[in-house]
């Protein structure tokens, strides 16, 4: 038995032109098209900078609502290619209520649903929660035409609760829109314990829970407007991992790209026959895993 789909992430640079990130996005998609892909992922808030360098009121005017922009242009590009898209955009909710948004959208071009970060960062280069309110929408996969989508964001993609909470609910792979990178002043030992520490913890949510894993970060070099920092080197490195754990594509941390693999759904059901991780859970005594700490 198999069910299998085809899966493309993109990789990309971002310039801050709105119109010339989109058709960047654009571009990619239609190139995994090309080579297969039936579910595409793109990188976080993919349309422009990762503006989140710097607290600046004037950027809540990037924010877009749902509908809007992006949903109109992906929307259209799904219906055209029969594909289903998950983007990524800085959502408009209400008059000073803001959300970090991924927007799956169907092969109809239709908004199968939403997922509204979680987990919200707050460190130098990452004030997130000057813009962002936490998610309401909880850990729940969105159905699709092509499976059950566990969408997550980035911030999500260390906490292994995020990732079971979607096993838990049914999701038959996890997807992680990205924009991670390096402090150019760090050492080059320290860049790379980071950037090795987020591959491991993302093919660990995979052996975990016995589920494919895709991730697509940015790449290139964005400078702080503020000046106060030295700006961020986004490494790139996108994956497709595989249920146990395996690498089955990867991205380098200066091109863009492309990554197209075929998976098969069905084999979540042969791994976990082996590793029964959801049948010997002990539930009866995770109940301090809702204490902010164990004191």
């Amino acid at each position: 038995m198999s069910r299998e789909i085809t899966v493309g992430v993109v990789q990309h640079a971002n310039t801050g032109d709105y119109a010339g990130d989109v058709a960047t996005s654009v571009q990619g998609i239609r190139r995994a098209v090309a080579q297969g892909a039936n579910l595409i992922l793109l990188q976080e808030l993919h349309a422009g900078l990762y503006f989140c360098q710097v607290e600046d009121t004037n950027n809540f005017d990037l924010a877009e609502t749902i509908p809007g922009p992006s949903t109109d242009t992906f929307g259209a590009l799904a219906a055209e290619l029969n594909v289903v898209i998950v983007c990524s955009l800085f959502e408009k909710r209400a008059t000073g209520l803001y959300h970090n948004t991924a927007v799956v959208l169907e092969t109809d071009g239709s908004v199968a649903g939403c997922y509204r970060k979680m987990h919200i960062p707050d460190d130098p280069g990452y004030y997130e929660k000057f813009y962002f309110t936490p998610g309401d929408l909880g850990f729940t996969p969105i159905q699709t035409s092509v499976g059950k989508l566990g969408v997550l964001v980035c911030w999500d993609q260390w906490y292994p609760e995020a990732a079971r909470l979607m096993a838990l609910a049914g999701a038959e792979m996890l997807l992680y829109p990205t924009a991670i990178g390096w402090n150019p002043d760090d050492p080059t030992d320290e860049q790379a314990r980071q950037r090795e520490a987020w591959i491991a913890v993302q093919r660990g949510h995979a052996v975990a829970n016995n589920l494919p894993v895709l991730s697509a970060n940015r790449i290139g070099f964005e400078g702080d407007p503020s000046g106060q920092t030295a700006g961020s080197q986004f490494w790139g490195s996108s994956m497709v991992v595989g249920w146990q754990g395996e690498l089955l594509a990867q991205a380098d941390t200066e091109s863009a790209t492309e990554l197209v693999v075929t998976l098969d759904l069905d084999r979540t059901e042969q791994v976990r026959r082996w590793w029964p991780y959801l049948r010997d859970r002990r539930i009866d005594a995770y109940g301090d895993i809702t204490k902010r700490y164990r004191d």
